[in-house]
């Protein structure tokens, strides 16, 4: 998107880039099975993590063209560095080298495509659904959400636990 902004306009981009990416899961908060808080870099900036207003789509919004370019460039970032961002942590290298099967008590972060900016679907494996061959395809995750089964592709473990 070519859009030229003003000093406003950027100032309000950079503060919600800076929360976006201030708002990712690094680790697990504690080792308890359930509890469902992951470290952030927000923990590091201001003590406790990031929150976002509820973000309401652009197309719906009946604001000033300013807000709505702003809403607009804040949402096409998050699109893009969440989907890289958890691509990132999906990295498999299941055709060079054998890797681990996810286990039990794990924090994941669920992939939706849906999610508003600085909200991630984190979780918990609770149990593992392997195939014929040993490898594990499917998980019930326990999130806020409640227990959602999901395919492995589809989660994303956080780096460090």
């Amino acid at each position: 998107m070519n859009a030229r902004l003003t000093f406003e306009e950027l100032t309000t981009v950079t503060a919600e880039i800076e929360a976006i990416l201030n708002s990712r899961p690094l680790s697990p908060l504690s080792s308890d099975p359930n509890d469902l808080a992951a470290l952030t870099p927000g923990h590091f900036l201001i003590g406790d993590a990031m929150r976002a207003m509820p973000e309401t789509p652009v197309v719906e919004l009946d604001l000033s063209e300013h807000w709505r370019r702003v809403s607009s460039i804040k949402q096409q970032l998050w699109r893009r560095w969440s989907q890289e961002y958890i691509n990132e942590l999906q990295v498999r290298n299941n055709w060079t080298k054998s890797s681990t099967n996810v286990t039990v008590g794990q924090m994941v972060i669920v992939h939706d495509d849906n999610l508003p900016p600085q909200c991630w679907v984190l979780g918990r494996i609770e149990s593992v659904i392997p195939d014929k061959d040993d490898r594990v395809r499917v998980a019930d995750v326990r999130s806020a959400r409640g227990v959602i089964r999901r395919p492995i592709h589809k989660l994303a473990l956080l780096p460090v636990s």
